[in-house]
């Protein structure tokens, strides 16, 4: 047998070198992450199906501030309600609140996410007070006609 030849022989025992034979051996094997994908669930599917689909960057980013627990809650409520076809703001407003004094309390954090939802209640108030005025000049363009239509009336009753 050549050096070559011993060497390629080693390399296979060190590619198999995992804790489980690092166990067998009697060494120390790595901690296992309890967040790892390979954990089994709990209480069921549900949770296997979030390990296997990962989590949105929203969520990641949600549960790793100080509001996890409420956000975490917040989920549950919006998920039952769809399930059982209930309307989500009404149902879940208390725990929404909740999550949002909890984000402002901690906005150092939240402040992307607090940042956005202002833009975004501005967008919408913005929004309806274009649909008001709209509404508006079309209820004055309606009275308009009335008006020119019982002239005509009048006009044609006294013909």
């Amino acid at each position: 047998m050549s050096a070559t030849d011993s060497e390629t022989l080693e390399e296979p025992t060190q590619l198999l070198d995992s804790p489980i034979d690092a166990e067998s051996r009697g060494e120390e094997k790595p901690p296992e992450d309890p967040n790892s994908s390979e954990k089994v669930a709990d209480n069921g599917d549900q949770e296997e199906d979030e390990d296997e689909e990962g989590e949105c960057g929203f969520c990641l980013f949600m549960k790793g501030g100080g509001c996890r627990d409420g956000f975490i809650a917040w989920e549950k409520c919006i998920e039952e309600a769809e399930k059982n076809k209930e309307d989500i703001v009404e149902k879940c407003f208390e725990v929404t609140g909740a999550l949002k004094k909890c984000m402002e309390a901690h906005a150092d954090y939240y402040e992307p996410v607090l940042k956005a939802e202002k833009a975004a209640e501005a967008e919408v108030a913005k929004e309806l007070e274009k649909e008001a005025a709209e509404a508006k000049g079309s209820e004055s363009n309606d009275a308009e006609l009335g008006d020119s239509e019982r002239e005509e009336a009048l006009k044609s009753a006294e013909k």
